[in-house]
């Protein structure tokens, strides 16, 4: 675990982004201290100028609406989001692509045609259409991010596994007599750990810009703020304040930096033989 630390901290990316993502999710953890009043509530004149007031550093939007508290609990959101459907993304594609790459002939085959037909029709189209159909609310909107997730993993996941599972550990295994089941969550699942752990990371940047486009398109959960909301409720006013969606586009950006400079850094330091060969 020192040596995994030292070489992930090694990369400095990947350390700048660590810090960022921390205070991330410190501002998301502590929003309800910070801003004792909801999001929602019109506390001020509207439009007042970003560094203009003490008491609302980063200005206010047409409705007197704190931006820096809307930020904040945004911060709550996206991160919640992207965090659950990763894992729900992750679960699925390792339970799809391990069935596959394991069993191989015609369960291959089904898993494979399934995965692909869901690789053919564009992530956000799918998960408007999902969203749409079912309603805007969180578990809508992590359900369809999971949905239209899933796939690379379990590719993912069938190429590591046919690749190991010709090894001599788990031939050995299947001569012993243990169970498929068995082979497959104690000998193959965990050499694959590495590949699954940076795949997932990028996933939940990838979640994160899903989830901020749908809300930008009136998508998301009517009762959470979100970046997304921020950045499209403000669209109305982009030419006469245009920081209203100046502070939740930076946001979106940082944080999605953030990750994935994480996941470069994940990836260096859990294939260091990869990393040698590049430089």
């Amino acid at each position: 675990m020192k040596k995994f630390l030292n070489r992930f901290l090694a990369n400095r990316g990947a350390a700048a982004g660590t810090f960022l993502l921390l205070i991330v999710i410190a501002v998301g953890a502590s929003a309800s201290v910070l801003y004792e009043e909801s999001p929602w509530m019109m506390v001020a004149q509207p439009l007042i100028k970003p560094f203009t007031d003490p008491a609302y550093i980063l200005g206010t939007d047409m409705l007197g609406r704190d931006i820096a508290a809307g930020l904040a609990y945004g911060a709550r959101v996206s991160l919640m989001i992207g965090v659950i459907s990763t894992l729900v993304a992750v679960f699925v594609g390792i339970l799809v692509g391990a069935l596959a790459g394991y069993y191989g002939k015609w369960v291959d085959d089904a898993l494979m045609r399934a995965t692909e037909f869901f690789q053919t029709v564009p992530q956000l189209a799918m998960a408007m259409v999902l969203v749409a159909i079912f309603k805007p609310s969180l578990h809508s909107i992590v359900g369809a991010i999971a949905m239209v997730s899933w796939p690379p993993v379990a590719r993912l996941v069938r190429a590591e596994f046919m690749t190991l599972k010709t090894r001599e550990f788990v031939q050995a295994a299947v001569v012993i007599g243990q169970r498929p089941s068995r082979i497959i969550l104690t000998q193959i699942l965990p050499n694959t750990a590495s590949p699954i752990i940076v795949t997932a990371s990028l996933m939940t940047a990838t979640a994160i810009l899903t989830e901020s486009a749908l809300s930008f398109l009136g998508l998301g959960d009517r009762n959470l703020m979100s970046w997304g909301y921020m950045i499209g409720a403000a669209r109305t006013m982009l030419r006469e304040s245009q920081w209203m969606s100046l502070w939740p586009g930076l946001a979106i950006m940082l944080t999605v930096l953030a990750i994935n400079l994480i996941g470069e850094g994940l990836n260096d330091a859990l294939n260091p033989q990869l990393r040698k060969r590049g430089a």
